[in-house]
């Protein structure tokens, strides 16, 4: 006999309906009360690292609706109205690209973007395009026939209910927002960075939430211990940076003491070293079993993995050691023997205004693993070889790293 596979009665079943539906919900009950950054910019980074622990495409979605409020009031004086849900889609890897042409219509767009988040539930967009001046930043409305989701272009597992496919546009009106390369050149572009990084934490969390468990339960052994010990030690010292990052950017909100690309390589590349290792440490405590029964787990881990990797691993951390190297006094090189010994006594300026600049200062509670266990440029990417040299993609550029 044949069987019958059941029908699927609940269409919020599909991973981008649900998020889609979530995301709606969302933007009509709480963006609006998201601070923009320069605002309590801790609270709102605390909000994504919320949503990422209640479900990773949610807050990816959720991430580029606050994102272009924050850049539409950077750049153009202006915020999303009731009802209008947007995505920041400003990849560029190899490829024909989108382009943009002026006439006296005004700008059109055509072409294709990949990677647009939430193609099929965002009513506007903030579409990067080079045009005959340069590369710039445009507003586009979505309802317009020339805009179209491309299909089957996003079969992903991981991040499956962001609904990241490709988008055809072909001859859409479109409204310059700033000038030339303003959108990378502005000060909200590095704190953005700072965003995506809070949501990749708060996947790690929900990661963790089984170890956790079992720990409430009393049903861990010892290894299982030192692993939920390892995990607690990493996500409390990220969440510790991630608050005073949100701190520093309120005090220094239009860059003017030229620290934001630095602060947002460093929280990142914390971020992504933390993910990277809480995947490892509740993986080898929890075993398969979690992954097989626990479908929140296991879409946790599936999302986590893909998400984090728009950390530019070994090219973003060549980035932060050339630009680190400015950081530390020319004093250093001559500190005595004294201070050598001590690790405490070596750690670079204590007037730094960066909270990432000094992780042994900033959670040194038990050494917080040492610090060159936690953000040493040499070990960074060791976790699994997660994301080797052989494997980071050059040709992308930074303003997709960022996203």
């Amino acid at each position: 006999m044949n069987a019958t596979p059941p029908e699927v009665t609940d269409p919020v079943r599909s991973p981008e309906l649900r998020t889609a539906h979530l995301f709606a919900q969302f933007v009509e009950r709480e963006a609006s009360g998201v601070p923009l950054p320069g605002r309590s910019t801790a609270h709102r980074f605390a909000v994504l690292s919320a949503l990422g622990r209640r479900d990773l495409s949610l807050a990816r979605l959720a991430e580029g609706h606050l994102d272009a409020a924050a850049i539409l009031h950077e750049l153009d004086d202006s915020l999303p109205t009731e009802k209008e849900r947007w995505g920041v889609w400003a990849a560029r890897p190899p490829g024909p690209g989108v382009h943009a042409t002026r006439s006296d219509r005004g700008w059109r767009i055509s072409g294709v973007k990949p990677y647009c988040s939430g193609a099929r539930s965002c009513t506007h967009a903030l579409v990067t395009a080079d045009a005959d001046d340069g590369y710039r930043l445009f507003a586009v409305a979505l309802d317009h026939p020339g805009a179209r989701a491309v299909e089957g272009t996003w079969p992903a597992i991981g991040m499956a209910g962001s609904d990241s496919l490709d988008m055809s546009f072909t001859d859409v009106p479109a409204r310059a927002v700033g000038e030339v390369d303003g959108y990378m050149l502005r000060p909200g572009f590095q704190h953005g960075g700072i965003g995506v990084a809070a949501c990749w934490l708060g996947g790690a969390h929900a990661v963790a939430a089984p170890l956790y468990g079992r720990a409430a339960a009393g049903q861990l052994n010892g290894h299982a211990a030192a692993h939920l010990g390892a995990v607690d030690m990493l996500l409390h010292t990220a969440d510790t940076v991630l608050r005073q990052a949100g701190d520093a950017i309120d005090a220094d909100p239009f860059d003017v003491r030229e620290e934001a690309r630095v602060r947002s390589l460093r929280v990142r590349a914390l971020a992504e070293k933390v993910c990277t290792e809480v995947l490892e440490h509740v993986g080898r405590a929890t075993g398969a079993g979690p992954l097989c029964r626990d479908e929140r787990h296991a879409r946790a881990v599936a999302d986590l993995t893909v998400y984090v990797r728009q950390h530019h691993a070994e090219s973003n951390l060549a980035e932060l050691g050339r630009l680190a190297t400015t950081d530390f006094p020319a004093a250093s090189a001559t500190t005595d023997s004294a201070n050598v010994t001590n690790p405490l006594a070596a750690t670079g300026p204590a007037a730094s205004t960066d909270p990432a600049a000094n992780v042994a200062n900033v959670a040194n509670v038990a050494n917080v693993a040492n610090v060159a266990n936690v953000a040493n440029v040499a070990n960074v990417a060791n976790a699994a070889n997660a994301a080797t040299a052989a494997n980071a993609d050059p040709t992308i550029t930074a303003a997709e790293a960022a996203r």
